[in-house]
């Protein structure tokens, strides 16, 4: 008999607990005892009050569950016993909830929507607690003892010590019956003498019912209908443990593209070959994750940026986006039904990440905000992967090196419309081939001159103090002597003169920098910070700036050793000291050298 394959769901938390008759969830003989304290469940409950306040569409997602299917009619949880127990003692809450509201609520044309509403919710939750029928319904409404005996999620651990308490809150009429029935524990005070099951399902309760009907009514809709999880069923536990183990090493819970991957395996008919390219895009993917270049949830949310602007899936001013597993499953699942494809476009990007991520240009680029990915990339996916060249991709990629330097320079970041309303727009053209590098050339200068001015970001660099620029200056310090710019993983942002050590004092006071103050201003100056390699800006520490220049101590290469084009200039240098001066100076070039370079002079 062939081995049934695995079974990976997106379902509604809703679905995922409506049981047939004849099945019930199952905890294994060897998981723990339900550990979960109102910690988690206010965490829990936080965020799904959160996501209601949001007003968000995308639904809100729970992780992933898995199940062992290879006994009949038993579901067993793998991974996942903890949140179903949860669930399932916040759906029993609120159930009890809604039926005081109704008893209690008049009935009116007022209220008729409302209590529809939380009568419909009402019997979505009994169904699912009762795996009740419209005739069991009735049954159980008109005599409660007909509850009893229903097991919807039975717990076989041995690490369980109060197993009866989770049934007999499920099978209790009302609120006061539960706390009745469960277990006291001894010597115990306050909530604490109840067990987890009690003490969770009472922080559920007692919250509920501070709610007025229409947030109650609210609150159950949302939960039944917004909230979600990754089922994946197995029908061999040995898989099922694999799974568990594979995903829950890291302790990380499943990204974007653990799930879309499982969607994508589900429609493949060939799984092998399916298999054989997601192993190879998932290596492709680790590796330049390994490099700070891309990973694969990157990967998915750049396509669908591409797609969405190619396709114009979006109108012109808009910046709103979808989660990405909100595109893939809800708004676009058409895309998850050619796995092949889907899978061809993801590795054409980790290609193309993987052709330029050493170019010198593209090391630059990274050290910036990373949302410039999801703009250049759509301009470079126009091209054959073999076609491109760091020649090729200059001019386009210096645009982005120029709004991205404004950014750094101000007080918003990318999230401010100056930015991001510019970029969504500008994306349908990066993406559209017959749109002339020239012309997006024309975009960035016009948008840069139109909403920026020169004379203040000169104003601004000049008290610049962070380091990113750092490197844009080095960049374009080469590119103005024509001379080779590289960028190595080992390198370091070397202080002229140096911000602390042994002869700081000494040699602050040889600058001619009076106070501590006016040092700690100089100090990160734009005008005294240069690149060096590691191991040559260990050798040189925070030595004088003759030592560092490299012309008096043999064993220390100094600046003279250096690759990079202001290391070299400095060991040339007419002077052997460093001074306030001379910072001011440097800092003035860097700073005109940098905005002529943003405005495109």
């Amino acid at each position: 008999m062939p081995t049934k394959n695995i079974e990976p769901n997106l379902r509604l938390i809703s679905e995922y607990t409506q049981l047939e008759p004849e099945d019930k969830f199952c905890i294994p003989e060897y998981q723990r005892g339900y550990s979960w304290t109102t910690v988690q469940c206010e965490k829990l409950w936080q965020d799904i009050e959160s996501f209601i306040d949001s007003g968000a569409e995308d639904p809100y997602f729970f992780g992933t569950i898995i199940i062992d299917c290879s006994s009949d009619n038993c579901l067993s949880l793998i991974d996942g016993q903890q949140r179903t127990t949860t669930f399932l003692l916040l759906l029993k809450a609120i159930s009890l909830c809604i039926k005081k509201s109704l008893r209690v609520m008049p009935e009116s044309d007022d209220t008729r929507a409302l209590r529809r509403g939380l009568n419909n919710s009402y019997e979505k939750i009994f169904r699912i607690l009762y795996k009740a029928d419209e005739d069991k319904f009735e049954d159980i409404e008109r005599d409660w003892n007909n509850a009893k005996g229903i097991v919807v999620l039975e717990n076989r651990s041995i690490n369980e010590l109060y197993k009866n308490d989770f049934q007999a809150i499920i099978e209790a009429e009302d609120f006061s019956k539960a706390e009745n029935s469960v277990y006291k524990i001894p010597r115990k005070q306050k909530d604490n003498k109840y067990t987890n099951f009690f003490r969770n399902f009472k922080y559920f309760y007692y919250n509920l019912s501070s709610y007025s009907e229409s947030q109650l009514n609210n609150f159950a809709k949302i939960f039944l209908s917004k909230c979600q999880i990754i089922e994946i069923k197995s029908w061999q536990i040995e898989q099922a443990i694999t799974m568990f183990n594979s995903l829950n090493s890291t302790g990380m819970p499943l990204s974007d593209a653990d799930i879309i991957s499982a969607q994508l395996y589900s429609k493949a008919d060939n799984k092998d070959m399916f298999i054989e390219q997601w192993q190879r895009i998932n290596e492709m993917a680790d590796a330049l994750s390994q490099k700070k270049v891309v990973d694969i949830d990157s990967v998915l949310q750049q396509f669908m940026y591409y797609e969405r602007a190619v396709k114009h899936q979006y109108k012109t001013g808009e910046v709103t986006t979808p989660g990405v597993r909100k595109y893939y499953t809800y708004e676009h699942p058409e895309l998850l039904t050619k796995p092949y494809e889907l899978s061809d476009a993801y590795e054409k990007i980790l290609n193309i990440w993987n052709k330029i991520a050493d170019y010198p240009i593209i090391q630059l680029l990274l050290k910036f905000n990373e949302n410039f990915k999801l703009f250049l990339l759509p301009y470079l996916y126009r091209f054959e992967v073999n076609a491109i060249t760091e020649e090729r991709i200059k001019t386009i990629v210096e645009c982005f090196l120029r709004l991205f330097a404004v950014m750094e320079m101000g007080e918003v970041g990318y999230s401010a419309s100056i930015f991001k309303t510019f970029l969504f727009n500008e994306n349908f053209n990066l993406v559209n081939p017959n749109y002339a590098d020239e012309s997006i050339i024309d975009d960035f200068d016009r948008h840069i001159l139109n909403n920026f001015k020169e004379d203040d970001l000169i104003v601004d660099l000049k008290d610049y103090d962070k380091n990113i620029l750092v490197f844009l200056n080095e960049y374009l310090y080469a590119q103005n002597k024509g001379i080779p710019f590289r960028f190595e993983n080992n390198v370091n942002v070397e202080h002229i003169m140096p911000a602390s050590g042994h002869n700081v004092d000494a040699i602050r006071i040889d600058a001619g920098i009076g106070t501590k103050e006016e040092f700690d201003n100089l100090v990160n100056k734009l005008g005294n910070k240069i690149l060096l390699e590691e191991n040559i800006n260990k050798s040189i520490s925070n030595d004088w700036f003759k030592t560092k220049k490299g012309t008096t101590v043999k064993s220390k290469q100094g600046y003279l050793g250096s690759e990079f084009g202001l290391a070299k200039a400095l060991a040339n240098y007419p002077k052997d000291k460093w001074k306030k001066s001379d910072i001011k100076q440097f800092t003035e070039v860097a700073a005109h050298r940098i905005a002529n370079f943003v405005f495109h002079k």
